[in-house]
């Protein structure tokens, strides 16, 4: 069932958390969460609490995750952010199901941008990982590349945002990886968050192997485990509508909110709402 919902948070002050720290790209920033009533109705109890395993994706690393890490431990959740290797679906996809098979007891998956696809296959087969959140992410269906779902809807600014920078193959050859043109970051990536802190995490970007994007997953593991998504309406990276029909397609409990790309770190507290949902349908 879509139980889709409009969520217009309201503007509050946003103060940065900890921005490039040795030379590591950081989007982390303090929002003040929405009314903790919502949040609590659909919190577990501590013992029935699963772990939340939260995958970034490209051009960031795990610290984009703050602001929502702080408000999932504070509501006494379990919560790891492990670094996703942006170096190829496959690869990356199993480096992720390797660290979840060190969890014990129920996971919810969550993946921003990027990090959806990574999830969508990584999740396939593990009886532990009982939800799947998608923030502002790809979630391909199985042998649909990302470069194939971008080209049925209107492009957004992020394409026109990227350096390709050519690199060596450990076993000879080239790759090449993307990164985010500095005086592009804001606006394509995180038009509400301040520039103070765009500026620094454009400086210190991770960037993404240009293979993800024409890369097939083998797995849709959102065609058998439960999902959530949330929409970004004001998406200049991954079209709104896009998100959209991923989300209609996975019949995920859906909500949209009115914010750029970065959402986890424009709106922490409206993040950390949708995944507290999909982790209170655990233990029901």
């Amino acid at each position: 069932m879509n139980l889709k919902t409009v969520v217009r948070p309201t503007r509050k002050t946003a103060a940065a958390l900890g921005v490039a720290v040795a030379g590591v790209a950081a989007l982390s920033l303090a929002v003040t969460a929405p009314a903790g009533a919502a949040q609590a109705e659909h919190r577990p109890s501590a013992q029935a609490r699963p772990t939340v395993v939260l995958v970034h994706g490209a051009f960031v690393d795990a610290s984009s995750w703050n602001g929502v890490i702080k408000r999932l431990q504070r509501d006494g959740y379990p919560v790891v952010a492990p670094a996703n290797p942006l170096r190829g679906l496959a690869g990356d996809a199993a480096y992720i199901n390797s660290y979840l098979k060190s969890i014990k007891g129920p996971i919810v998956l969550v993946g921003h941008s990027y990090g959806g696809s990574v999830i969508s296959q990584a999740a396939a087969g593990d009886s532990q990982v009982k939800a799947l959140v998608y923030i502002a992410a790809f979630a391909q269906d199985k042998g649909e590349s990302v470069a194939e779902l971008n080209s049925k809807f209107p492009a957004t600014e992020l394409g026109s945002a990227l350096n390709a920078v050519p690199y060596p193959l450990p076993g000879g050859g080239t790759g090449t990886d993307l990164y985010v043109k500095a005086d592009k970051f804001h606006e394509a990536i995180a038009a509400d968050v301040p520039e103070s802190v765009t500026d620094l995490a454009g400086a210190a970007q991770r960037p993404v192997d240009a293979s993800v994007f024409d890369e097939k997953p083998t797995q849709a593991a959102w065609q058998t485990i439960p999902s959530w998504d949330l929409v970004t309406t004001q998406d200049h990276a991954i079209n709104p509508d896009e998100q959209r029909f991923m989300a209609k397609r996975a019949h995920a409990h859906t909500i949209e909110v009115n914010s750029s790309h970065a959402v986890i770190v424009s709106h922490p507290g409206v993040v950390t709402g949708l995944i507290e949902q999909a982790a209170g349908s655990t233990v029901r």
